[in-house]
């Protein structure tokens, strides 16, 4: 006899009956069951209600232990079935709720939609019946018959938490197969919703947002729109048309303003809308909504930062610093876990100021105060880049290497940050030996490919640049960083000038919002002689992104155009900018011009 098998049972069951005992579950099944008789007992019904009750637990507890066991030991079909079973005879929502998280457990998607139905069924009013068959029906992209259950759960919630559930349905809705069959399911089942004041514009938002996802725009602005239309005051229309102006939607915006116009609108969306018009390149816009936003309301901590950030950004170093002292004044009256973290991307952004104007022992000390998990690479970052400025690359490199590395993603994203440094500060080939050594391991990890052709070009092998650059796109199709940086190269180097428009003009159908691949396309444009095109589309760029390479570029194309007082003011805001950067300084040298 295997004595060893059956003594494991044994204690299993015993060890799951004292859990059991000691379960949420059953007390609450316990306290139902020992409620007591509200009605006038009849002689001797007392007693006799006592030993029914005492027997109904003890029967129930024997058939919730058998469930549980049943699931915990390898068969949760017959779990969820005799909790299920369990659920009826009593009409228990948490014995409804346990069976369909045993069958959503056991994915069993039919057993789940059985017992939510049932649940259901037996409770036809209750939210979480509702919501559980609604999440089952979608788990199973069974959109189609989500209508009903939907309505349901919506004329269940309590009025106050309707607003939110309706800005969750996309999110709901997103795994759906069919996006248009979604947003007509839910257009229909929020019919009621779209007549009530209180809810209309949230709902629209939400139609909105499902035809959004659906690729269908103008029908997303149609539901903005009207969502508006029902509370001019509302955020949630408003938060759609900013979805929709960066997806290049021109009406959308006219939108975010007349919420904006509104009586108290909320500084999350007017900051919200700052950030979009960043970038959009639209800076002056973009301060004077900030500006707004802390006049209106001082003690909005984020509008600070980004204000702050805004200000680093464009070099005006005293406002910046003016700015982040504000948040950071905020934060300490707040204190907690958020603004700790909050203090250190203000000292990050402070760091990088006292950096750049030479004040090394101001900045370190700044990143040494910054302690919030997953910083210390870029910590570790800006310190090797103090290092650089002062001559000591190898101790730059010790920096990098002393980052703590927590798993591989850490070693991996230090090698990479190594690799940069020794490239862009005259150590090309080592960079590459190290970079190829590891590409060697692993041969399509497409940020070893990419980071190895740069260090190739570094060192003057555009050849093996091209070849690996072309082996990344034929991994990754879709991979307009590749592309943009072959099409570079071909263009600066003025060689298979209508290969390398090509190759950037793929890149910028892939990535149209990124105003460095506006510069190379406008850097192709003026090698092939487009001068007037070149002018645009880099004007552009720059207005986008305030950029010294940028800035290099357009100041080039402005001077053989003859417009050298416009070409002179361009190059000097690209000195303020970065009076570092290397192309503008070979291409000032190259010219024989002082700005």
């Amino acid at each position: 006899m295997d004595y060893y098998e059956p003594m494991q049972y044994l204690t299993r069951v015993i060890a799951l009956a004292a859990a059991m005992v000691a379960s949420p579950l059953l007390a609450q099944v316990q306290q139902a069951a020992q409620q007591p008789v509200r009605t006038t007992p009849e002689p001797g019904a007392q007693a006799n209600t006592r030993a029914t009750n005492t027997m109904f637990t003890a029967r129930l507890m024997y058939e919730l232990l058998l469930a549980e066991f049943s699931f915990q030991d390898g068969d949760p079909q017959s779990g969820y079935r005799f909790m299920l079973d369990a659920a009826r005879r009593t009409g228990d929502e948490a014995l409804f709720r346990r069976a369909t998280d045993m069958a959503i457990q056991s994915r069993s998607g039919p057993g789940a939609l059985e017992v939510a139905r049932a649940w259901r069924e037996a409770h036809p009013d209750s939210v979480d019946a509702n919501r559980y068959e609604l999440q089952v029906l979608l788990a199973l992209n069974r959109v189609a018959e989500t209508e009903a259950p939907l309505r349901a759960t919506l004329a269940a919630l309590p009025k106050d938490d309707r607003e939110d559930f309706l800005a969750a349905l996309p999110q709901l809705y997103s795994r759906a197969s069919d996006k248009t069959e979604a947003a007509h399911v839910v257009e229909h089942a929020l019919d009621n919703a779209l007549k009530d004041p209180a809810q209309a514009a949230a709902a629209w938002t939400a139609i909105g947002r499902l035809r959004l996802q659906a690729g269908d725009k103008v029908g997303a602005l149609a539901a903005a729109t009207l969502g508006q239309d029902a509370d001019p005051a509302a955020r949630w229309p408003a938060l759609l048309a900013l979805q929709l102006a960066a997806a290049d939607e021109p009406q959308a915006e006219s939108l975010v303003q007349h919420y904006l116009q509104s009586a108290k609108p909320l500084p999350e969306v007017q900051l919200a809308y700052a950030r979009w018009l960043i970038d959009e390149g639209r800076l002056t816009d973009a301060h004077a909504q900030l500006a707004a936003i802390t006049a209106r309301d001082p003690e909005f901590a984020e509008a600070w930062l980004l204000q702050g950030g805004l200000y680093a950004q464009q070099r005006d170093d005293a406002q910046a610093q003016l700015a982040l002292a504000n948040y950071m004044a905020l934060l300490k009256l707040k204190g907690g876990a958020d603004a700790s973290e909050g203090m250190d991307r203000a000292r990050l952004t402070l760091a990088r100021i006292a950096a750049r104007r030479g004040d090394y022992p101001n900045a370190e000390a700044l990143l040494d105060q910054i302690e919030t998990p997953g910083q210390a690479l870029t910590v570790a970052t800006e310190r090797a880049a103090i290092r650089v400025k002062q001559g000591h690359l190898d101790d730059a490199i010790a920096a990098i290497r002393a980052a703590p590395d927590d798993s591989p993603r850490d070693t991996r994203l230090k090698l990479l940050a190594e690799a940069q440094l020794l490239r862009e500060n005259g150590r090309a080939e080592q960079s590459y030996q190290m970079l190829n050594a590891e590409l060697r391991k692993e041969p399509t990890d497409e940020d070893l490919i990419y980071d190895t052709a740069m260090s190739a070009e570094r060192m003057g092998k555009p050849d093996e640049m091209e070849a690996l650059l072309r082996r990344l796109i034929e991994l990754k199709p879709d991979a307009y960083n590749a592309m943009n940086a072959l099409g570079y190269s071909l263009a600066d180097r003025g060689v298979r000038l209508p290969e390398a428009k090509s190759l950037i003009e793929k890149a910028v159908q892939l990535a149209p919002d990124n105003a460095f691949i506006q510069d190379s396309l406008g850097w192709v444009e003026f090698r092939l002689g487009h001068h007037a095109e070149a002018e645009r589309i880099l004007s552009e760029a720059f207005r986008r992104r305030p950029d010294a390479e940028i800035a290099a570029h357009l100041g080039e194309v402005l001077w053989v155009q003859g417009q050298t007082e416009r070409a002179r003011a361009v190059w000097r805001e690209g000195y303020r900018l970065d009076p570092d950067n290397d192309t503008l300084k070979q291409t000032l040298k190259r010219l024989k011009v002082r700005p």
